[in-house]
């Protein structure tokens, strides 16, 4: 048996809208890779990019179940000797909760070339509001 490779004509990108308001943070965020990789659809490929386009509204109004917004940290090094920055996500996502939600979108993706590309396609906003009108994104209900 072949494996299928989808042609490149007929790969269509969608737009899709997934509205983060009242979700946990992480379920958004699968969903979203989802999509952007296209696994949801039936030409799927895993070494092919296939994948939609994802506007994620409302970040700032996702939730982190448990005991996640007092005890989990975003860490980054700045690149000087011990400079190891740590923030709690409750003021992550008091703050920049679209970066919070980019992260959980990007460790989701593969870290590959592939991946890097299909994050191209991911859109995040805090707000209720998006320059997408023009695209006609379709609501995606999880």
């Amino acid at each position: 048996m072949s494996t299928f490779m989808p042609k490149p004509a007929e790969i269509v990108r969608k737009w899709y809208v997934i509205d983060a308001a009242g979700k946990p943070l992480g379920r958004v965020a699968s969903e979203a890779a989802v999509l952007l990789r296209g696994k949801h659809k039936p030409i799927f490929t895993p070494n092919v990019d296939c994948g939609d386009f994802v506007i994620i509204i409302n970040t700032d109004k996702a939730v982190l179940t448990g005991n996640k917004i007092d005890q989990k940290l975003y860490q980054h090094f700045t690149g000087y000797i011990g400079n190891l920055k740590e923030v709690k996500y409750s003021s992550l996502m008091k703050t920049r909760s679209d970066f919070a939600m980019q992260l959980a979108v990007k460790g989701m993706v593969p870290d590959t070339t592939l991946g890097r590309k299909q994050l191209t396609r991911c859109r995040i906003y805090k707000g209720e509001q998006h320059k997408h009108a023009a695209q006609q994104p379709q609501a995606w209900e999880m």
